[in-house]
């Protein structure tokens, strides 16, 4: 194995408050992350750094930090980056347990930079609330009141304050003196916990809408814990297709502006920020930050699709790059701004792009990141598969990389999951399933397995395949499929539950996540590195 050099604690602190470029990498996989990690370290999975790492790291000579604890995951992670083009790659020094015991200050949950600032912000500006049971006797009582969510539309799906509308935390700002257009309305905001709440309310007194705002305090969980009732499944949203009146909509323009001219934002044409993109010498990341339904409509080549409200929420899992530089785009002069604005403050350098005309969306679609092409294996398809499962002799045993709640929703009946980073030491994994002459291997798409399939060839010395179309495929095919966790070669890693995602959260769990929101200043000012402000 290549031997990497080794970065100190004091080495990676000095970079981060210096604003040079630095990626700090935790290769485990989410839970564990959640757990226990530094502020600014961003989460890329050994087990997907193939997927991910060409749109996160989109310079190949970043310098880069890779740690675990002690899983031996970083000399892999730090491999497969290698193979990948990577030319700066570190290991930090001790791991995780090295940084504690050099005096880092560490954090638990996900997204904890922007869960963090929001916190920041709500403690110098004192952003205005309504607790739930205030919220709730106002809608009881009919009062002139709208309630927004902030959320993603699929999160209000699963659970929404009653009468509430869904309008993502970016569009707020755009679309507010629309859907409250007397002035006299009270607008409350909410999200699941807190940092949308006071992201979106603080957008809105920010931005001078007319109208009283409010964030509902501590959001879905502050009403779950007041023992009121939720809605599921609600279908309101904002009405993307609605004209906007010139007005207002140059009301909201003219004030995100300001904002993000205050917060010291910067212009930039779309030519030069393709250059800029072209630049081996700094890291560039060109988010649209419309909405997903425009963005596949038309947008600018090069853009990634980044909701602003979204792109606010989970910096570090879009930008990983400390100190790269951001591009946001969109055509009304009002969702860039804001969302700049807020970057600004989180001590990023940021650009808004002006001047640009709907000739120059010349792409549509979804985001196609790059990715590498996977080493040759062998492939069947749905059908093939089929008649080797109902052959015994056949030996067939199918092994699913998904994301372990793809794979406890739908699988391929007798499919073990095993969680692709456990490959690496966890021999035993493969060693505790039913003994096989040949192995295949699925996720959902078929983007995953051909990475992984190698690993389980190496591991087993057995033939591999690889599922065509991957588990997709065969229920496109009409082919069964089981469900459940029989069948969970590996603990479930993969993914943390979030205490206030769902609807089944316990109060402990939920009051235990509103105590931390509560102490993350304090752990900021601990920490010492955040270079936080706010206008």
């Amino acid at each position: 194995m290549t031997s990497y050099p080794v970065r100190t604690y004091e080495d990676v602190r000095e970079a981060l408050l210096a604003r040079r470029e630095i990626a700090l990498l935790d290769v485990r996989e989410e839970d564990p992350h959640a757990q226990c990690h530094p502020l600014f370290a961003a989460n890329l999975s050994l087990s997907k750094i193939e997927l991910d790492a060409y749109t996160r790291l989109p310079r190949r000579d970043v310098p880069i930090v890779l740690f675990d604890a002690g899983e031996g995951l970083a000399e892999e992670a730090a491999d497969k980056l290698a193979s990948l083009g990577y030319t700066r790659i570190a290991l930090l020094a001790g791991g995780l347990d090295g940084w504690i015991r050099a005096g880092g200050e560490v954090f638990r949950d996900v997204n904890v930079p922007s869960k963090a600032f929001g916190e920041f912000v709500e403690a110098k500006r004192h952003t205005p609330s309504l607790s739930a049971e205030a919220v709730d006797t106002l809608l009881k009582d009919g009062g002139d009141v709208v309630v927004l969510d902030a959320r993603r539309f699929d999160e209000y799906q699963t659970m929404n304050i009653p009468g509430s509308v869904s309008v993502p935390g970016g569009e707020l700002v755009l679309r507010a003196r629309a859907l409250a257009p007397n002035p006299k309305t009270r607008v409350i905001v909410n999200c699941a916990g807190r940092t949308r709440s006071i992201i979106g309310a603080q957008s809105l007194v920010n931005a001078g809408l007319p109208n009283p705002v409010a964030a509902l305090l501590n959001g879905t969980i502050g009403w779950t814990l007041a023992g009121q009732t939720l809605e599921h499944d609600s279908q309101r949203q904002f009405d993307l297709q609605a004209g906007l009146d010139d007005a207002s909509l140059a009301a909201s323009r003219s004030a995100s502006r300001a904002l993000a001219d205050r917060a010291g934002v910067n212009r930039i044409a779309l030519a030069e920020a393709a250059r800029w993109a072209a630049d081996s010498s700094r890291t560039t990341y060109r988010f649209d930050v419309r909405t997903p339904a425009e963005y596949e409509r038309a947008h600018a080549p090069g853009f990634q699709s980044a909701p602003g409200g979204q792109l606010v929420q989970e910096t570090d899992m879009f930008a990983p790059v400390h100190g790269a530089r951001v591009v946001l785009f969109d055509d009304d002069g009002v969702r860039a701004n804001m969302t700049a604005s807020w970057l600004a403050q989180m001590n990023i350098e940021v650009v808004v792009v002006d001047g640009a005309s709907a000739s120059d969306l010349t792409e549509s679609g979804t985001w196609r990141s790059a990715k590498p092409e996977p080493v040759s294996t062998p492939i069947v398809s749905a059908s093939e598969l089929a008649k080797l499962l109902a052959d015994p002799a056949s030996g067939t045993l199918v092994i699913d990389v998904t994301s372990s709640a793809n794979h406890v929703k739908a699988h391929i009946p007798g499919a073990y999951w095993i969680a692709r980073s456990r490959l690496v030491n966890a021999i035993d994994d493969l060693r505790a399933l039913p003994d096989a002459k040949r192995y295949v291997v699925t996720c959902a798409t078929s983007a995953l397995a051909p990475f992984a399939a190698p690993d389980i060839a190496a591991l087993t010395g057995k033939p591999v395949h690889v599922l065509e179309g991957g588990t997709s495929a065969w229920i496109r095919a009409g082919l069964p499929t089981e469900s459940g966790s029989e069948r969970l070669a590996s603990p479930r890693i993969d993914r943390y539950r979030r205490p206030y995602e769902g609807t089944d959260n316990a109060r402990e769990a939920m009051n235990a996540y509103l105590e931390w929101e509560y102490g993350l200043v304090a752990q900021l000012e601990r920490d010492g590195t955040h270079g936080f402000f706010v206008i």
